[in-house]
């Protein structure tokens, strides 16, 4: 079956209809000027508006830089860029020139650097300079980097983007890339362990702005964009980039951290009427009662949650106040997005719903048998956007991608009405007394307390050696932990659920340790806090 889009593209009922001669930056980027969008808003970042026709412009004269700089097709660059209109301009002008670009998380350690850029042989690094201080040290150690740009003010002796820019010719032609070829490389968020680079190709980009931008959020050329998961993170790329690119819609950028502070001014200054948060951001914002639509966006229409399950209680709270549903759903940087969500008109709050159009999803059991509906087992999924590999992981890659069929490692179980539910990570989940317990579902009855801000479940042996769950709770501002509170929480878990599963220890602490993208690292919490 092949239907046609509103974008113009092509669709079947796995893949876009793609010509073999392919470069995505010709249909996000170049396609736009010729539509008659040129003095459209494209994006809005700390220094302003910037139309569709400067994007163009800025993406050629970057592409040129690039090239400038000795990088031919298929030479890698690794992006350290906040939410700027300069991320948009580097990303696109090395894939126009056939270059790799490889974003990476803005809030890692020096450590985590040196071993990203030496796993990623990138030749250039362009970093914006409020970042360079966490770089500097390991900069004589990377022997494959030949030149770092600084996107900024002070290139701490290194060419500064800007500069690049200014002195780049403003026309650059198309590289003779297939839909095939690999456009760029996103890293896993390692929120169990060390991090994989996951190599994407050109084709998977449009295939998530139709499948999901279009055909599940419904994202249209008046939208106006606002996505607190940032561009170096596969949701924050669909969200904040190509998903408003591909429709011709505008996209606001913030530079800063999302803290809800800043957040909620971006959401009344600019009023925006696509939301794309976390659940932790949902959950903080919440937790201020003066955070509400009238001192947000009067023109929300809907908001998007992924990166952890979105608790039930959140959900329906979120909506309740702010006049607006969250489409909560799963993703994943191996996929490059959202593949299994919420509908319009049809969210159950406590589901990641159902499969995204384009994607087909089974739960199978450890030995690869589809499980009946009702049973836990883990998900799998087959669709237009998966990762091809992860980067000089010969072993992890064959245990992930096994065919056309990708392994996300999450337990996941098919309700009556068909919507999907999360258990937890394979390897998050516990057996106690013999029976399979989802830190997620203890997690969840936890937050749904009104003392409860953040909760995080892991499994720890009792006296006997036996596993039994173990909470981490963070409460909300003003409350105090306390012997008395531990005993109400237990009993209020038993009320909530099977009586096995409550949390045979809770520890109050004041925050849980997360990637930047929001995810809980539990890993870090078996065995007490050791961060």
């Amino acid at each position: 079956m092949t239907t046609h889009t509103a974008s113009g593209l092509t669709t079947s009922e796995h893949a876009l209809d793609l010509p073999r001669d392919y470069n995505a930056a010709t249909w996000f980027i170049d396609r736009h000027v010729k539509q008659g969008r040129a003095d459209k808003t494209a994006f809005i970042d700390a220094d302003g508006s910037h139309s569709y026709g400067q994007l163009a412009e800025l993406v050629n004269r970057a592409g040129n830089a690039l090239t400038s700089l000795g990088l031919r097709m298929e030479n890698r660059i690794a992006m350290i860029m906040l939410d700027t209109v300069d991320f948009p301009a580097v990303f696109w002008g090395a894939i126009k020139a056939g270059i790799v670009p490889i974003p990476l998380n803005t809030l890692l350690t020096t450590g985590d650097y040196g071993y990203m850029l030496s796993d990623s042989r990138a030749r250039v690094l362009v970093i914006s300079e409020e970042l360079y201080d966490k770089v500097e040290p390991i900069l004589p150690d990377l022997p494959m980097l030949e030149t770092v740009v600084v996107s900024g003010k002070n290139g701490f002796g290194h060419p500064l983007l800007s500069d690049l820019l200014a002195k780049a010719e403003t026309k650059l032609k198309t590289a003779e890339t297939t839909r095939d070829d690999v456009a760029f490389w996103l890293y896993s968020s390692g929120s169990t362990g060390a991090p994989k680079g996951a190599v994407h190709l050109q084709r998977d980009l449009p295939a998530t702005a139709v499948h999901y931008g279009q055909q599940v959020l419904g994202i249209e050329e008046h939208d106006v964009t606002f996505s607190a998961a940032k561009l170096f993170f596969a949701y924050g790329l669909g969200n904040g980039m190509t998903f408003s690119l591909h429709v011709g819609a505008t996209s606001v950028l913030l530079k800063d951290r999302p803290t809800p502070e800043a957040v909620m001014k971006v959401l009344k200054d600019h009023q925006p009427t696509i939301f794309y948060g976390v659940p932790t951001l949902y959950g903080t914002i919440l937790a201020d009662q003066h955070n509400t639509r009238a001192a947000a966006s009067k023109r929300l229409r809907v908001c998007v949650s992924a990166g952890e399950a979105l608790p039930e209680d959140v959900g329906k709270r979120w909506e309740e106040r702010f006049g607006a549903a969250i489409l909560d759903g799963l993703g994943s940087t191996e996929m490059l997005h959202i593949f299994l969500s919420n509908r319009h008109g049809e969210v159950r709050y406590g589901t990641s719903g159902k499969p995204v159009p384009g994607y087909e999803l089974k739960i199978v059991s450890d030995d690869g048998h589809e499980v009946p509906q009702g049973e836990m087992g883990e998900l799998i999924v087959r669709g237009p956007s998966s990762a091809v590999a992860y980067w000089n992981q010969r072993e992890k890659s064959l245990k992930t991608f096994r065919g056309e069929w990708t392994h996300t490692g999450d337990k996941y179980y098919v309700d009556d009405d068909g919507y999907y539910r999360y258990a937890g990570r394979g390897d998050d989940m516990l057996k106690v007394g013999g029976i399979w317990v989802s830190p997620f579902e203890v997690e969840a009855a936890l937050i749904s307390h009104e003392m409860v801000l953040e909760a995080a479940v892991v499994g720890e042996a009792d006296a006997e050696g036996l596993v039994k769950p173990k909470a981490f709770v963070v409460l909300r501002p003003g409350e105090t932990g306390g012997e008395v509170l531990k005993e109400t929480l237990q009993v209020y878990v038993k009320s909530k659920l099977a009586p096995y599963k409550y949390p045979r220890w809770i520890e109050f602490v004041d925050a849980l340790p997360k990637t930047a993208t929001g995810k809980i690292q539990r890993f870090k919490l078996r065995g007490g806090m050791q961060m």
